[in-house]
């Protein structure tokens, strides 16, 4: 037998022998560092059989460790990171490049006082980006140890760890709330997808303008909601600022950054509704396992009763016979 299918056979457990000769090396192996320390004469071959113990005892708590892992969840929560982080930093970002473009090449200033002007409408969507960020990485935390604690009770690694049911009462109440969210990014999603179709209206423009040759075309910022009826904010190809604004690369660095924000949207309902199908299957295993410890339960109680008749006969025919 090569020494592999020992280590092997002592790893999973299959030779009980093996494990007897690491113990009671293990005593001589005490035995011998503590009488030949100051000597320096060592067994060396007593100390084999101690580094295959250390290696079967990582390994077995490596084995552990990995199987408590809720690996469905942990995908979730990277691509609801992902898509949060890509939404908040390129639509803030992108917020900020459209005020820019709104003030240098459309020649808009903000209004004074509290009139709620498009420049106020972008410093509370900015505020909205902040609570976003915050909420869903608190939220993110949540539905992990969530699944941790989900996988550690299916898994039983808690020992007598028990599926009450406020613990289900929870999973629930994550179901309904993440439905919600992705609700909510769903709506998200759609809202962002409107300044990338008016980015895509105003890159387009830039393009037909290099391409044919004394064409007149303009874009007025009324069609878009942007200004109100009476104000008249219009650029047209002929004029200066727009030749200027579609040669700069803060247009085609904004109109991206719009992209990737509706891209990061996406992501987080795609997150979500990840996270609805493994906490769904979550309280499906959850009050399996609660089914499953009510009859072990009962089972135990009636092995019980029928031991404590057993032993009371007995002690009756005991007496009797006495």
């Amino acid at each position: 037998m090569s020494i592999f299918m020992v280590i092997g056979r002592f790893i999973t457990g299959e030779d009980e022998g093996f494990n007897w000769i690491s113990k009671h090396h293990l005593n001589k192996i005490y035995k011998n560092l503590t009488g030949a320390w100051n000597s320096e004469k060592f067994d060396a071959p007593l100390l084999f059989p101690l580094g295959i113990a250390l290696m079967a005892r990582c390994f077995e708590c490596c084995i552990k460790c990995l199987g408590g892992i809720p690996y469905a969840s942990l995908i979730a929560t990277i691509l609801l990171y992902a898509g949060v982080a890509l939404f908040c930093g390129c639509g803030h970002e992108a917020l900020s490049g459209t005020v820019n473009i709104l003030q240098t090449y459309f020649e808009m200033a903000r209004t004074a006082g509290d009139t709620l002007d498009v420049f106020t409408m972008i410093d509370i969507f900015k505020y909205v980006i902040y609570g976003i960020a915050a909420a869903f990485f608190v939220y993110g935390i949540l539905l992990m140890v969530e699944g941790f604690f989900t996988t550690g009770a299916i898994k039983d690694l808690y020992g007598d760890f028990k599926i009450t049911t406020c613990g289900r009462c929870v999973s629930a109440w994550f179901i309904m709330l993440t439905y919600l969210f992705m609700l909510a990014w769903l709506g998200v999603t759609a809202f962002t997808s409107l300044p990338v179709y008016m980015y895509f209206n105003l890159w387009t423009i830039c393009r037909n303008t290099t391409l044919v040759e004394g064409a007149n075309l303009c874009l007025d910022l009324r069609q878009f909601g942007i200004v109100t009826i009476g104000e008249e904010k219009k650029i047209c190809t002929v004029s200066e600022n727009f030749l200027r604004m579609c040669e700069s690369t803060e247009l085609n660095m904004t109109f991206h950054l719009f992209i990737v924000a509706l891209a990061g949207a996406g992501a987080a309902v795609i997150a979500m509704v990840h996270y609805l199908m493994v906490l769904s299957a979550n309280w499906a295993y959850v009050k399996d396992a609660c089914r499953m410890q009510k009859y072990e339960d009962i089972k135990s109680k009636e092995e019980q009763e029928l031991h404590d008749i057993h032993s009371t006969r007995s002690k009756e025919r005991l007496n009797a016979y006495t």
